[in-house]
């Protein structure tokens, strides 16, 4: 092996000018094979770079819609959950829920138009509102409330008052929100406001089933008018605070608070007549705020209507929070 390796080294040396050239070639070859090697054996080598700078610059779409699917409500999920509940109570359900933030609804007979009750003390305090910002109305006038404006029906403690009682405008929207006082309603829609007024600002605000002489309306347009207010765009910032506060604060509240914790904000008006309960209000879920309306009519038990509105509202809590 010495001998061999000697006379290899040797030989070169003696040969240095042919020796080179077949080095030379030896490396060349060499090189050829090492590259087709890598470009055969692996191919994805060459494009890494070319995918990674493309695929920085694109959004990632599929994990965006994935999102958006989880945190919208879906009809396919939602409405059978709430026709099992409503399912052998007779009568008729309109429900209604609006995702504020997503701009998503699922209704149920949404649109169906009934007589409104109490809910349509909503847009009496919205355009109270609306014209107290204008400065068209002071909410501290005093009002001697007259016998012939005493609503002796229904709800409401001014017609338990001692004659001719006096009262602020706006402890007149107070008690006609917490209280439900019919006698409040009557003189803020007919006297401070006026029915027609109030009919014109409806109209302006995109309500198109709501009636306030027929005392109409549907779930759909009290959540356009409820969802106006707790944005803002009724009033100024003051008065929304002060609007929206009463409807924080009710002696009825067996429907859709009942539903809810008890640290859940809500803002929500009830209304009843024979055969028709109601409740339609915004809950104030932190990032997640929503609209839920109830209507119904021809009920023949008022406690399991009622009873069933809260349940409803349960299940929509549950499905909003992902319970």
């Amino acid at each position: 092996m010495k001998d061999y390796s000697t006379h290899f080294v040797r030989n070169i040396e003696s040969k240095s000018s042919k020796g080179n050239y077949k080095v030379f070639i030896l490396l060349f070859i060499f090189i050829v094979t090492f590259i087709y090697l890598i470009l055969t054996k692996f191919p994805l080598l060459s494009h890494s770079s070319t995918n990674n700078s493309v695929s920085s610059h694109v959004p990632p779409i599929s994990t965006e819609v994935s999102q958006t699917k989880s945190n919208n409500p879906s009809k396919v999920e939602l409405l059978p959950r709430i026709e099992k509940e409503i399912g052998g109570l007779g009568g008729t359900f309109s429900v209604y829920l609006y995702d504020i933030n997503n701009n998503v609804e699922i209704g149920l007979d949404e649109n169906m138009v009934l007589t409104a009750a109490s809910v349509n003390k909503i847009p009496i305090l919205a355009a109270l509102y609306n014209l107290a910002g204008k400065g068209e109305i002071d909410l501290e006038k005093v009002i001697v409330i007259q016998p012939g404006d005493v609503q002796d029906y229904g709800t409401g403690s001014i017609r338990y008052d001692p004659p001719r009682s006096s009262y602020s405008i706006k402890t007149l929207a107070r008690l006609m929100m917490e209280k439900s006082d019919n006698t409040a309603a009557y003189i803020l829609g007919s006297h401070i406001v006026g029915l027609k007024k109030i009919q014109n600002l409806v109209n302006s605000w995109d309500l198109t089933q709501t009636d306030m002489v027929e005392n109409k309306s549907s779930v759909k347009d009290m959540s356009i008018l409820m969802i106006k207010m707790y944005h803002g765009e009724i009033t100024t910032p003051p008065l929304t605070t002060e609007m929206m506060g009463f409807m924080d604060k009710s002696d009825f509240d067996d429907r859709i608070p009942a539903g809810l914790p008890e640290n859940v904000k809500f803002y929500h008006k009830t209304g009843d007549e024979i055969g028709k309960i109601h409740d339609a209000g915004i809950i104030d879920l932190k990032n997640r705020p929503y609209f839920l309306g109830v209507f119904t009519t021809d009920m023949k038990d008022e406690v399991k209507t009622k009873k069933a509105i809260a349940n409803i509202s349960k299940i929509v809590f549950e499905y909003m929070t992902g319970l």
